[in-house]
């Protein structure tokens, strides 16, 4: 075994790992409900940095469907971002050869 290959690797591993947590901040994924009624975004560390409702949603009668639009809109907004952050996550393992089904932690 090449220790000092592996200690690099390791460092390696932990600049890029940084910098993907820097860029997580800016990724922003989009989910949207009813036709693009509701949307919803969220960072790529799952914060909602966006609401946008439209208007003709805001009446007292249909505040039962806005709340379950709202729910659906965050939810495919967050399937996003998963998908978005694995994608990353996946192209910076690539090569580390991690036994199948292992994650970093993040």
């Amino acid at each position: 075994m090449d220790f000092l290959g592996m200690m690099s690797k390791a460092k390696e591993m932990q600049a890029r790992m940084s910098a993907l947590q820097e860029e997580l901040v800016d990724l922003q994924v989009t989910g949207a409900s009813g036709a693009g009624m509701v949307s919803v975004t969220l960072n790529g560390k799952g914060s909602l940095v966006a609401l946008k409702i439209d208007p003709s949603l805001l009446k007292p009668e249909e505040v039962e469907i806005l709340e379950d639009l709202i729910v659906a809109a965050h939810r495919d907004a967050q399937g996003k971002q998963e998908a978005a952050v694995a994608a990353k996550m996946q192209e910076l393992t690539a090569g580390l050869g991690l036994p199948p089904g292992m994650k970093l932690p993040f």
